[in-house]
């Protein structure tokens, strides 16, 4: 996911405060490994990738005399495939549902005021619904009739547009001119107080979802709720504040991206863009380099005017404290959450898991800059199916790893452990808890292999295999590639697929191969890799993060596509991953103008998908005619559409008239 706070002229592409490419090692990247391996391959083969996917499209209003001598196979997905565009609302496939759930500012906690967009207030903002919903996770109601019908919902918060959510500031750059100069004490209060993740009791009755009023489960997070430290880093003089001179707690989460749900029912929520919250620079500090290699401090909000804590000149360590993994008990409200130190320090996507053979819990996340890695933790314990309380700290001890991939198609999970190889202090790596805060530079040492946006990291426990969404790198240079490879200046990001040796995830080998390359691939020249049959509206640009449904399908929701260049929105389409549609993409869900599809997310029973459709009413940064987008005229007034209303981040349910199983 994204926070977009500054924007670069190229073509399709949002760069975001992820995508400062601080990755100065010279570890191979992704492409130069894919260059080798797929050079050979092909030439076996006979003929490129692009050269062969172009040549199999038929032209338009033409049938291929193959495909009328040979039955079409059937998709594994049963809906009517929506056209792709952009306009003010979303669109969803014929015979479905898309109901609004939750949005900025609806009531969470009691006592929550009316939504009031001219009069905001910090105090009110603490009880209602945050902004910009990302990462939704649902969990099953213990002893619940139907356990699709009764359930948690667990919403991240990742950030605020403020020149969206506040009368009179002016667009995204205009709202910063003059050092902030037009952002109050207030307005950053009410900024924090959006800010974290949300609790929510539904339940599904007569068909419709809603939200449990003064549900005692009813929760909200924000950037100043007490949060403890845990793991190897905790209490480490790094993570020490003039606060917390104990190290072990911090006021709240902040660019809460992406997460996951665990077998034992807890939320763990992904700290990303942390560096954009921290004022000041690193020229001069200490520890300059590290602060440089994760692209902070990013100046991007005004919280350190008001706060010392997010001055990095005034409270040096306290940016330490971000950039963690996040696990949160729903179902106990008064609960403290943890951050989980031992899973690394990176600007996290998600957290999706997956039980290894033997019962130990893998957690994948991907790093969501330009060239930065893939990981993956490795719990001690194992999981206790029977015994809650046992699990709640497995992911406090085990080991972290990063990826490396080769050539051949092969790849090694390298472990990230204090005193092995270069992790050590005469390479600036003291003890685990250094090896941990400074994972990017512990991934440099171990020779990681240079990704292209790892976002979202999911295993299929379906099929076992596991899926690196890679949203984008225009930083590619020809060099780096050829023309068999995923492209230099890569605009559209690809899509890797990982197998375990031994279809274990707790093995430290895999084997790895290429899923689709996103981009038009009716146009040669994007060297995309879509199935034949996939429609004018199913290829899709961007990938950002994948649902897998109780089927083993898989979904996947973009963000990044420009209508001005790519004639479409973001939104969600369904992708063959099996058999001989493998890498046939349709178009499901399109959000409204500006906006970005986040958060897949289904029941048990497959019958209901969530969505998180994440700031609505931005501007399409690569129109040269759009206005800039703000308060006061949005691209959008979605999804209240009242003309005193701005856009509201919301969640939307999917489901079939007449009830069923999505897409079947």
């Amino acid at each position: 996911m994204t926070d977009p706070k500054s924007v670069d002229s190229s073509a399709y592409e949002r760069l975001d405060s992820e995508d400062i490419s601080s990755n100065s090692s010279a570890n191979p990247t992704l492409g130069d490994v894919i260059a080798v391996r797929l050079n050979r391959r092909d030439v076996l083969r006979g003929a490129l990738a692009v050269s062969a996917i172009s040549a199999a499209l038929p032209l338009p209003g033409v049938s291929s005399p193959a495909a009328a001598q040979t039955a079409t196979p059937k998709s594994s997905f049963n809906f009517t495939e929506i056209t792709a565009g952009s306009d003010e609302t979303h669109h969803a496939p014929e015979g479905y549902d898309a109901d609004i759930l939750m949005r900025w500012g609806d009531p969470v906690l009691p006592g929550a005021p009316a939504f009031d967009p001219q009069k905001q207030t910090a105090a009110a903002q603490k009880l209602q619904f945050g902004y910009n919903n990302d990462y939704i996770g649902y969990l099953p109601m213990p002893g619940a009739v139907d356990p699709s019908r009764s359930g948690l919902l667990v919403v991240n918060h990742e950030y605020t547009n403020e020149e969206l959510m506040f009368p009179g500031l002016g667009g995204r750059q205009e709202s910063k001119d003059a050092n902030f100069g037009k952002m109050t004490k207030d307005l950053v209060d009410i900024e924090m107080a959006a800010h974290g993740g949300s609790v929510l009791e539904i339940r599904r009755d007569g068909g419709k979802w809603a939200v449990v009023p003064g549900s005692k489960y009813a929760r909200r997070l924000t950037a100043e709720t007490p949060i403890a430290i845990s793991g190897p880093a905790a209490g480490h003089d790094r993570l020490k504040t003039s606060a917390d001179p104990a190290g072990k707690t911090v006021l709240g989460m902040v660019n809460n991206c992406s997460g996951g749900v665990t077998p034992w029912g807890t939320w763990v929520t992904c700290e990303e863009n942390f560096n954009g919250y921290f004022r000041g620079k690193a020229a001069g500090q200490p520890d300059e380099a590290k602060l440089k290699r994760y692209g902070a401090p990013a100046n991007q909000y005004a919280w350190g005017k008001f706060y010392d804590r997010f001055d990095v000149a005034k409270e040096r360590n306290e940016i330490n404290r971000f950039g963690w993994i996040v696990e949160i008990d729903p179902f106990d409200p008064a609960s403290v959450p943890k951050k989980r130190t031992a899973l690394g320090r990176v600007k996290h996507e998600g957290a999706a898991g997956i039980l290894a053979r033997d019962g130990r819990y893998v957690v994948y996340t991907g790093d969501d800059e330009r060239f930065d890695y893939v990981y993956k933790f490795v719990t001690e314990g194992r999981f206790d199916a029977q015994n809650r309380a046992a699990n709640m700290d497995l992911l406090d001890r085990g080991t972290l790893y990063v990826a490396k991939y080769n050539a051949d198609g092969t790849g090694e999970w390298l472990p990230m452990v204090h005193g092995q190889g270069p992790l050590t202090a005469a390479n600036g790596f003291a003890s685990q808890a250094d090896v941990l805060i400074d994972a990017r530079l512990a991934g440099d040492a171990l020779g990681a292999t240079k990704m292209d946006r790892p976002e979202d990291v999911e295993a299929n426990p379906k099929t076992g295999k596991v899926y690196v969404i890679l949203t984008n790198n225009t930083r590619r240079t020809d060099a780096q590639v050829d023309a068999a490879n995923p492209r230099a200046n890569n605009r559209f990001g690809h899509i890797i697929e990982m197998t375990p040796n031994d279809g274990d995830h707790a093995a430290t080998g895999f084997r790895w191969d290429i899923l689709v390359k996103a981009g038009d691939h009716t146009v040669a020249a994007t060297g995309a890799s879509f199935h034949p049959s996939t429609t004018k509206d199913g290829w899709f640009g961007m990938p950002d993060n994948l649902a897998v449904d109780g089927q083993g399908r898989v979904w996947i929701a973009t963000d990044g596509n420009s209508p001005a260049k790519t004639g479409r929105g973001d939104g969600l389409w369904a992708i063959e991953t099996e058999g001989a549609l493998r890498g046939a993409s349709k178009h499901f869900f399109q959000v409204p103008a500006g906006a970005e599809m986040c958060g897949p997310f289904f029941t048990p029973d497959d019958e209901t998908l969530f969505l998180a459709v994440q700031h609505p009413g931005e501007a399409d940064d690569e129109d040269p005619k759009a206005a800039p987008a703000t308060f006061e005229t949005p691209s959008t007034r979605w999804p209240d559409f009242k003309p005193d209303t701005p856009p509201r981040p919301a969640v939307v349910v999917i489901t079939k008239k007449g009830g069923g199983k999505i897409a079947v």
